[in-house]
């Protein structure tokens, strides 16, 4: 039986994100599932899960290690950088680089979260692969783990730029404010889908979900949680539009650029 319910990705504000999840709980408790929260187990072994009712997962990740799973839709973000289902990154630098374009920081650091992100690598790959040279363009890059680690690297001049997912950005703006003082975007990816959600289960409970998650960003009583979390909509959205992120990776090989 599936029944674990998560939202492990924009977690800035615990207080927030606990809200979210009971409002989800309560949507889908209505709807004849009963849920367990996550365990914290280790990501990619929690989206695999068989017990996976409903979480969401990063592009990347679902299109070159998630075959399984069905994709149940994509919350809108009202975040600066966001249209519709899709999402950006933004490009980070310490202010005092802010006047200077990606180009500019050739030879210099790089910090991702991780390889398997794409709004903190493969987005990153994608802008630096037309100007790479000999397969390179950063000097060094080096994985943080998460994109507020990023942030502090940039603060603390443990690295010089950064690809920052837009949606992260601006719940750091609001919850963190310090954390991206004396930061500055320098520039912008082009749009790509939004994170999707996921499941295990069959088609009958994919249904269910997005009637569940239509309801949560339609119903009044549901309005300030998802203002809190920067969600103004929901649709359906199949596998098919993430086969961009392959086409981003894709193209990054072709120019002979298969890491940053």
């Amino acid at each position: 039986m599936t029944n674990t319910l998560a939202f492990p990705m924009y977690g800035v504000n615990q207080a927030d994100n606990e809200r979210l999840w009971q409002a989800v709980q309560r949507l889908l408790l209505e709807r004849g599932l009963a849920v367990n929260p996550w365990s914290g187990e280790d990501l990619l072994t929690h989206w695999q899960s068989g017990d996976l009712l409903l979480s969401q997962t990063c592009g990347f990740p679902l299109v070159t290690q998630l075959p399984e799973v069905k994709t149940v839709g994509c919350f809108h973000y009202t975040a600066p950088g966001c249209e519709g289902i899709h999402y950006r990154s933004f490009l980070v630098a310490r202010e005092a680089d802010g006047g200077k374009t990606l180009a500019d920081f050739r030879g210099q650091r790089a910090v991702c979260n991780s390889v398997d992100s794409q709004s903190g690598y493969n987005a990153l790959r994608k802008m630096v692969a037309p100007l790479a040279e000999q397969g390179r363009f950063f000097a060094q890059t080096s994985l943080s783990g998460s994109h507020r680690q990023s942030l502090i690297a940039l603060a603390e001049g443990g690295a010089d730029i950064a690809a920052i997912d837009c949606v992260t950005w601006a719940l750091l703006q609001r919850h963190e404010p310090e954390l991206v003082e004396g930061l500055s975007v320098v520039g912008e990816t082009p749009l790509a889908p939004g994170l999707p959600l996921i499941t295990a289960g069959d088609a009958s409970t994919v249904e269910l979900l997005r009637d569940a998650l239509r309801a949560l960003v339609s119903d009044p009583q549901y309005r300030s949680v998802c203002e809190a979390m920067l969600i103004g909509g929901f649709s359906a959205v199949s596998r098919e539009p993430y086969s961009l992120l392959l086409a981003w990776r894709d193209e990054a090989a072709e120019l002979g650029v298969t890491r940053i």
